[in-house]
Formats: structure tokens, sequence, C-alpha cells
């Protein structure tokens, strides 16, 4: 297997019910006399050592819950860290590699109202990500994301406010951009990021 800090060759991609189902089997197995972060340092370790062997869809966990608690601890990368363990930061170059991986055609994107269910092959994605894969996908050239990105883009003010995880769909096509020489979508001036108290953002319902 590669070093923690490198992006490990695909195996596999497992879809969204599937991801999801095993990491809700390795949370109802955590200790509750453990700690809320030896919980939470334990699940994502299970799911990092997971996409370390191969299985692209929890690096997509990965990826998420690496966010998550980003935006619960006011952007401080360095507690989270801490919380995750070393090395463990799902930084560009996996989520970089993960985008690139992912099926567009397979994204279940439910129109509005639509309550229909998703497929078992589908990968049920955050907007943010969304965004991410069709940059990516747009950056090689591939014509349907960047049509997709384009639209998607349209509807970006209207819903960044309100969507504390598009910021870092922000940083990943800053960064995107950064290390291919290419100016990238165009983006609006960012809005300044919240900093809520760690006690506070503790305390916050978790995203599931």
């Amino acid at each position: 297997m590669a070093a923690g800090s490198e992006v490990p060759p695909l195996k596999e991609f497992s879809a969204s019910m599937r991801t999801d189902a095993i990491v809700s089997d390795w949370r109802a197995g955590l200790d509750p006399a453990h700690s809320e972060e030896e919980n939470e340092r334990e699940l994502y370790g299970r799911a990092w050592e997971a996409y370390r062997d191969g299985d692209y869809g929890f690096g997509l966990w990965c990826w998420h819950e690496c966010d998550r608690l980003t935006n619960n601890l006011g952007g401080n990368v360095r507690e989270v860290t801490r919380i995750l363990g070393p090395g463990r930061y799902f930084g560009f170059s996996h989520r970089k590699a993960v985008a690139s991986a992912v099926p567009v055609d397979r994204i279940y994107r439910p129109r509005k109202g639509d309550m229909s269910t998703p497929r078992p092959d589908a990968f049920v994605l955050p907007h943010y990500q969304v965004l991410c894969v069709y940059l990516v996908k747009a950056a090689t050239g591939d014509p349907k994301a960047k049509a997709q990105l384009e639209i998607a883009l349209l509807e970006l003010e209207e819903r960044r406010r309100a969507d504390p995880f598009l910021r870092h769909f922000e940083t990943f096509r800053d960064l995107l951009a950064r290390t291919s020489g290419s100016p990238g979508a165009p983006s609006p001036p960012p809005d300044p990021p919240a900093a809520p108290s760690a006690l506070r953002a503790r305390n916050r319902t978790r995203a599931s």
C-alpha cells in the first residue's frame, strides 16, 4: 500500500448506498464509553483504511466528513487533523483523484419535487462535491460536464449563502486552476467565513 499522504490506486468504487450502509454498521458498533472524539477518529479511520485499500466510495465519505468537521470547527484545519489523526486529512490530491473517477452518468441529481429513490449503483453527493466532479471532468474536455457545470454555476451565488460547504468547492476550484495553470471557472467574491466557537460547533446536529 502507498504511503499515507499518497493517493491510492483505484480498485473499486462503491456506490453511496453500500458505503453508507457499511459506515452505519461501523457507527453502531462504536463503544459508547469512548469520547466523541475517540469515536470520530475510529469511524473515520475505518473509512480511511477502506479508501487506502482502493475503494474510492469511502474516499467520497472521508472527503465530506473532513469538510463537515472543518465547518463545525470554524475552519481550523489543525484541529480537524488532530481529531482525525496524523496523515489522514483528505487534501486536494485525494479530492482531485476521487472526483476524476466519479462516473457522471451515475450521479443522482433529482429534479425539484422529484421523490424518486436513487438506484443502488448511484452516487448521492452533496452539491459541492457534484460541482467538483463537473469541474474536473470539464477541465479534461468533457463537453457534457462543462455544460452541467455552467448551468450549476448560475445558481452558485444564490445557494452559497445557505450552503457552508460551497466554500470548499471554491477552494478546490482555486487549487485546480493553480495546479493546472488554467483560469478555471469564474468565481464570485467569497463571503467571509463564519467562525463559530468549537463548543457551539460540537453541539450542532451532525450532518447525515
